[in-house]
Parts: structure tokens; C-alpha cells; sequence
């Protein structure tokens, strides 16, 4: 159940962040081996910096909304999805979320570069919480949609990485999800491909998937989210319409 709803929170809201904050540590000093770091670390001799990757973020999000997550490099963006995907628990702060999530947070995440990509269609699908009869049901479509081809029988160690692009993204999106998050795997792949990316997202978007969206493409972002957050230093600079948030963001960041 999600929690949220017993604090107020509309039925029509799917997630919720509260005073998100995500602390990480590293050394002060550059250190040149594993071996000299163990050695130093038992001696005590190892000091730390703390560095916040995400500073209090809060933010409620609509069934149905597709929500883009623009900043520079480092500015926290990835470490947010990682959060909303439940692969990190944030130091301070509460994630309330209502519905099943499929993450394509990085290339081949979940995928093994030895087997085949057939296999790995199967991998995927099962991690993704499909049971293997409704994978096999899905393949000839996940293929034709990937424009794999023969290369399915092929190792993923063989591919390019716009092939793994397309493979990881058609598992993600054969069924229709209902939380969908896609960290830069727009910006891999032809027009052509791409094109088809997103038409597949404006149908999962009428058909109520709420949907986050990482790019560097701010004619992406634009095209295809209702909202667009920008991060700068792991703080909410701004969040808003897609045209005044994208212009904000170009005159702070340019």
C-alpha cells in the first residue's frame, strides 16, 4: 500500500519524495592501490569528504505524467532513478511508490555478455517479473521491434552498443508498464529507431504509464514529457513546463 495516501496524497499521485537526500563518501586523498587503501584504512589513516550526489528533493508525481530529468554531468539525475527504481536507498528522506517499475537505467543492464540475445530477452523478461511462458509469447515481437534479426541466436558480447540499446529498451517496453524509466537510451540508435522509441512512449503515456525520462537531447525531453525537473549539484533548480524549465536551464548551465 502506499503510504503516501494516508498522508493526503490524491489517488492519482504514483510516487512521492520527501526531503530525498542521498550522502556518498570518498577519500581526500588520492589513493594509488586496493592494497595501500586496506593497509591505510586499518591504520585509520584515511580521511573522508562527504559530497551530496542528492540534497533534499521533493516531488509528487501523476499517474500518467512523463516526467524528464535534465542537468550537467554529476548533477544527480542518475542517482535519482536509481532511487525511484529501489537499486539505492537514500540516506535521509522517505519514497513512497504505487506500481511495478521497469528500469532501463544503463546499456545491457541485466543482460550477460555470453549468452545469446534470445537468452537474454528471457533473463530480462524474468527479472522484469515475467513468467517465461509470456516472454516466449512476446519474443517474435521484442525481435521485430529491435530489428535484431538473426543476431538473436548471436552472443551479446557481439553486438553494438546501439544494438543492446535497442534489445534492452523492446524487453522494457513489450508489455505495458506502469512505472518506466530511461536513463540516456533515447540518445543510442538511429532517427529511425528512435522515432519509433518514442511514438511507443506517447502510446504508453495515453494509455496511463508514467514514464521518467534522463537526456542530454533537450529536443527529446521537449518532445515527449509533460513536466521537466532540472537538477544542478544534486538541488531541484527548477521544475515546470518543458519549454520555460529547458530555457531556464540553457541560460544557467550555458
Amino acid at each position: 500500500m502506499l503510504k503516501g495516501l494516508k498522508m493526503g496524497m490524491p489517488e492519482d499521485r504514483v510516487i512521492l519524495l520527501q526531503n530525498v537526500t542521498v550522502k556518498y563518501r570518498a577519500p581526500e586523498e588520492r589513493i594509488g592501490t586496493f592494497k595501500e587503501y586496506m593497509i591505510r584504512a586499518l591504520q585509520r589513516k584515511v580521511r573522508y569528504k562527504e559530497f551530496l550526489a542528492l540534497d533534499q528533493i521533493n516531488m509528487d508525481i501523476q499517474k500518467g505524467e512523463t516526467l524528464g530529468i535534465i542537468g550537467r554531468n554529476g548533477a544527480g539525475k542518475s542517482t535519482l532513478l536509481k532511487v525511484i527504481s529501489r537499486v539505492l536507498v537514500p540516506t535521509e528522506g522517505r519514497v513512497w511508490i504505487k506500481g511495478r517499475i521497469s528500469p532501463l537505467l544503463e546499456l545491457g543492464a541485466g543482460f550477460h555478455p555470453e549468452l545469446t540475445g534470445r537468452e537474454n530477452v528471457f533473463l530480462n523478461g524474468t527479472l522484469l517479473g515475467h513468467p517465461m511462458r509470456e516472454v516466449e509469447d512476446a519474443m517474435d515481437a521484442i525481435i521485430d521491434f529491435a530489428e535484431i534479426g538473426a543476431f538473436i541466436e548471436a552472443p551479446l558480447r557481439t553486438y553494438s552498443s546501439g544494438m543492446v540499446a535497442r534489445l534492452g529498451f523492446a524487453v522494457a517496453t513489450a508489455w505495458i508498464p506502469e512505472i518506466l524509466i530511461l536513463d540516456e537510451v533515447l540518445s543510442v540508435g538511429d532517427e529511425a529507431f528512435r522515432q519509433k522509441c518514442e511514438t511507443r512512449m506517447e502510446t504508453f503515456h495515453s494509455g496511463g504509464t508514467t514514464s521518467f525520462v534522463v537526456s542530454h537531447s533537450m529536443d527529446t525531453v521537449a518532445a515527449l514529457c509533460s513536466r521537466v525537473m532540472w537538477l544542478d549539484h544534486g538541488r531541484m533548480r527548477s521544475v515546470g513546463d518543458p519549454q520555460t524549465v529547458i530555457a531556464d536551464y540553457r541560460a544557467g548551465a550555458g
